[in-house]
């Protein structure tokens, strides 16, 4: 359920997530969209599969939009990494968890010589499926497969803020997946993605592969304040666990 932050008057979607909420300061504020980067293997597309999951445990209906992996297989991931929830197919029978997308790697000669043409079509799938389901969660992974579509810079950006006022306008409150070319909190660059979108989190990894520290930060959170405490977390067969200083307090 949404909840409603007293001092600020702002309405807020919990994530659902163990210590993230905290973090948080309640949950993402609703209608933002924000953006979930992170480099390979941090565990975006999970997280981002999880705020679905949360919300449809919630009464709420939630769309993962893939534009790279076959949603089948993202499903499957889901599954495997979280063992505990049992009840992802039963959510998915009945339409509270909707996973679909496209494969943009399909005709990239055809994209390439009308770019424009084909997000706003990918953009025009996700519409429908958003008033089609009554959606109020929405997750399109990745920004790096539009990258596909569009590889001008400056459309890309107008795209990008089309985007964003499409899904505002829906009323959605949404995540976005970005991927970053390095995982090193100390060589974070920022894309253009990261400055049009409301909120933004940062999955970091440090450290060697058998000794691997991950680690979350929230960058920003427009419209409401939040931790800016950067946190180690782990994927558990139960969900995300993020160990906040917040989390511990409360």
């Amino acid at each position: 359920m949404d909840s409603d932050d007293g001092a600020t008057g702002v309405e807020l979607v919990p994530t659902g997530i163990a210590g993230l909420d905290a973090m948080l300061y309640g949950g993402i504020p609703k209608d933002n969209q924000t953006i979930i980067a992170g480099g390979p293997g941090a565990g975006k597309t999970l997280l981002a599969f999880e705020f679905l999951y949360r919300g449809a445990k919630a009464g709420q209906t939630g769309i993962f939009f893939a534009l790279e992996e076959d949603p089948k297989k993202i499903v499957q991931n889901a599954k495997n990494a979280f063992l505990n929830f049992d009840d992802v197919d039963e959510f998915i029978d009945r339409g509270r968890i909707i996973v679909s997308g496209r494969d943009v790697t399909v005709d990239m000669d055809r994209m390439e010589k009308g770019s424009s043409l084909e997000f706003g079509h990918m953009v025009g799938e996700i519409e429908d499926a958003i008033t089609s389901y009554k959606a109020t969660r929405v997750v399109i992974d990745s920004s790096s497969a539009i990258e596909l579509i569009i590889k001008n810079s400056a459309e890309y950006r107008r795209s990008m803020w089309a985007l964003v006022a499409n899904l505002r306008r829906l009323g959605v409150t949404s995540i976005l997946t970005s991927e970053l070319a390095t995982s090193d909190k100390r060589r974070l660059e920022f894309r253009p993605e990261h400055f049009i979108f409301d909120g933004m989190i940062v999955m970091y990894q440090s450290g060697e592969e058998k000794r691997r520290v991950q680690s979350m930060e929230i960058i920003k959170m427009r419209g409401y304040k939040h931790s800016f405490v950067t946190a180690p977390y782990d994927i558990t067969p139960g969900g995300f666990k993020v160990f906040s200083p917040e989390s511990m307090t409360t």
